[in-house]
């Protein structure tokens, strides 16, 4: 088909890139990755709020599409003051249509190369737009004149949207800076954990400044007493934040010292004597003096931090590590820990905003519960946090999980992007943006925060093991092979990480060593039980059964009391009873029973995204099959990638299979109401 013969329509195009992209990259690739990755998702959520749509995107570049003028200028006007420095094109113009929904001609290509010569933070627009707007946004403009175009004959007439006033430059590249944790000589465990907890504190302080690249808790926290000296050649990092802690009732004194990691030149040190009811502000205070030292820029919107009681601030520090485990046991412990922090300090942000997390960790993992009074304690405490902290990552992940697990799609994802830019170092951030973005069918983005996150915080089984599984989903089978062996090497008494060794070799022909792993007497790591593995010694047996038995086995598997476990639908397509599967699904949908996403390894954090197990390898099956499109249509799915235009990696997946995207269409609901909008 050629473009002649394609429809044509009129539209706003708008071409955006990250200015100095490259440069940015080879300074700090994983950086820039998550950077990217994390923009992409804003950029998606604000466009679809001017009635717009992303309809092609390639590395730092992303074409969108928009109604009118002034919704594309809507857009534009607020991302002039994003952080990364962004340059963009708009244009109006005759567009043609593909199969595919992208937009292509001479429309497409003057929005291109309008926005090669736009400005950083700001946008060049064509005469073509200026006619078509009115108001505000037409005061704003300033003209450029006529402009040559790179590689057009002609010229255009254009006007510049200026950048904000006062918003920030670009920022040079940091160094990489671990903070270890600080020493408290006591030698007891009430001072360890103390000690420890204002230490992850002063981490994550730092961790906020604009532009500071932070090695994450788990990588750093691995160097005590003598391996400290270890910590920057292990970690490549450039500098040390090392120093001490040592409380003394309701007082405490805290030393903290900057070192150059190659040589140990000391670059600043400092020691602070307070009330532990000001523990926030001195942490604040060492993340300026450390940054000063860097040469950074301080935080745009500085925290005013009140005053904590100082017996609330140590009940935090208990409860945090526990929440961070993402684990029902501990978060049940975690919960009243917070609940009288919270009662001794109301305004402690921090703590609302873990007690929501802990809260949201204690609801079944199989249902949604909105609605029931222990989901709306978490979602009050969640909103409590952010009323008084409105850059409190924590409370955005507490939000994104309380979320529907068939519904939002769009929102879960905004939230997990905003809490990665706030913390990007934080593996419970890591966590559910990945999560958040595979439940739509993202694997392959969601691995660029997987990898960004691994880059900061390598000695993490979470991050290594996950990014195995994502490589033998998108069909690297040897490299995922070797990195799981890697993490099972480096990491042996990891439980997850055990199971995804134990998934991967079942799934990938290597059948007899995943048995071996699961043999009565085998050595286990703690948090995988002899019940589980009788679990997974059923599934080897399962496969060696004829095709009736197998069946019959599966069935009774699936229709036991309790929710349905997508897991197990999955495996049981891949066994050759995709039929059953389906029948399974679709009567739950239909008549309300619960659905859970994982049969083990789950995490309280996997409600809001238990469609991850549709998008994973373990769901290969799943997916060939045509009524996989009806499944989504069911969950919400085909009507989030109708409107955002933003599809899941299995559309190239089932390529030649069928045709998934006209398949989603067809199921949509909204799609299905707009055409009898049309007909009417």
């Amino acid at each position: 088909m050629t473009d002649e013969t394609l429809p044509q329509k009129l539209a706003t195009i708008m071409s955006i890139d990250v200015a100095g992209y490259s440069e940015r990259t080879e300074a700090d690739q994983a950086r820039t990755v998550s950077e990217v990755a994390a923009l992409r998702t804003r950029i998606e959520a604000m466009a679809a709020r001017e009635h717009g749509r992303v309809f092609n995107t390639a590395g730092d570049g992303f074409m969108l599409e928009f109604p009118s003028a002034a919704n594309a200028l809507g857009l534009a006007d607020t991302l002039c003051a994003e952080p990364l420095p962004l340059r963009m094109g708009v244009h109006l113009g005759d567009v043609f249509v593909t199969p595919n929904g992208d937009l292509l001609g001479h429309g497409v290509n003057i929005a291109a190369r309008l926005q090669q010569q736009a400005e950083p933070r700001s946008a060049l627009i064509s005469v073509d737009v200026r006619r078509a707007l009115r108001g505000p946004f037409a005061e704003k403009l300033r003209p450029k004149g006529l402009l040559k175009l790179d590689k057009m004959a002609e010229t255009i007439e254009a006007f510049a949207l200026e950048p904000h006033h006062g918003e920030p430059t670009a920022k040079a590249k940091e160094p990489l800076l671990a903070v270890l944790p600080f020493d408290n000589h006591a030698g007891d465990a009430e001072a360890l954990y103390f000690s420890d907890g204002v230490s992850e504190e002063i981490l994550e302080a730092v961790a906020r400044v604009p532009g500071l690249k932070v090695i994450g808790r788990t990588s750093a926290f691995s160097f005590r007493g003598e391996r400290k000296s270890e910590a920057a050649h292990l970690l490549h990092a450039t500098h040390i934040l090392d120093g001490s802690v040592r409380r003394v009732a309701s007082r405490m004194r805290v030393h903290a010292q900057l070192t150059e990691g190659e040589s140990g030149t000391l670059l600043w040190g400092d020691k602070y004597d307070c009330d532990i009811a000001d523990a926030f502000n001195v942490q604040d205070t060492i993340a300026a003096q450390v940054a000063v030292a860097l040469q950074q820029a301080l935080p745009r919107h500085k925290r005013a931090n009140p005053r904590i009681d100082h017996i609330a601030y140590e009940l935090y520090l208990r409860a945090r590590p526990m929440v961070k485990e993402l684990a029902e046991d501990d978060a049940r412990q975690a919960e009243p820990l917070l609940q009288q922090a919270i009662a001794r300090a109301p305004d402690f942000a921090q703590a609302w905003a873990a007690l929501a997390m802990a809260r949201s960790l204690l609801l079944p993992r199989d249902a949604d519960a909105v609605g029931q009074p222990a989901h709306d304690a978490a979602l009050a405490a969640a909103n409590r946090a952010l009323a008084l902290d409105p850059d409190c990552a924590d409370a955005l992940v507490a939000l994104a999980v309380l979320k529907p697990a068939f519904s939002e799609h769009a929102d879960k994802l905004q939230l997990c992007a905003n809490a990665v830019t706030l913390a990007p170092t934080d593996p419970l951030v890591a966590a559910a943006c990945d999560g958040a973005l595979i439940s739509v069918g993202r694997v392959r983005e969601a691995m660029q925060h997987l990898e960004a996150a691994a880059r900061l915080d390598p000695l993490s089984p979470l991050f290594v093991s996950s990014h195995a599984f994502h490589l033998r989903t998108i069909g690297r089978t040897d490299e995922a092979l070797a990195a799981i062996e890697d993490a099972f090497g480096r990491f042996p008494d990891a439980a997850w990480v055990w199971i995804r060794r134990w998934t991967i070799f079942f799934m990938s022909g290597r059948r007899d060593e995943a048995m071996r792993m699961c043999e009565e007497g085998a050595r286990l790591p703690a948090g995988v039980s002899p019940g589980d593995t009788a679990v997974l010694r059923l599934a080897h047996a399962i496969f060696a059964m004829p095709k009736a038995q197998r069946e019959q086995t599966l069935r009774a598997l699936l229709e036991r009391d309790g929710p349905l476990v997508l897991q197990i639908c999955a495996f049981a397509a891949e066994a050759e009873c995709v039929d059953l599967a389906y029948d399974m699904i679709f009567d739950a949908l239909d008549k309300g029973r619960r659905i859970s996403g994982q049969a083990y390894g789950g995490r309280g954090i996997g409600r809001a995204f238990r469609l991850s197990a549709l998008f994973s390898f373990v769901g290969a099956a799943l997916r060939r099959d045509p009524r996989f499109a009806t499944l989504c249509a069911r969950v919400g799915l085909a009507d989030y990638w109708c409107q955002s235009q933003n599809w899941p990696d299995c559309v190239d997946e089932v390529e030649g299979i069928y045709d998934f995207r006209a398949a989603c269409e067809g199921a949509s609901p909204q799609q299905a109401e707009a055409q009898a909008l049309r007909a009417s």
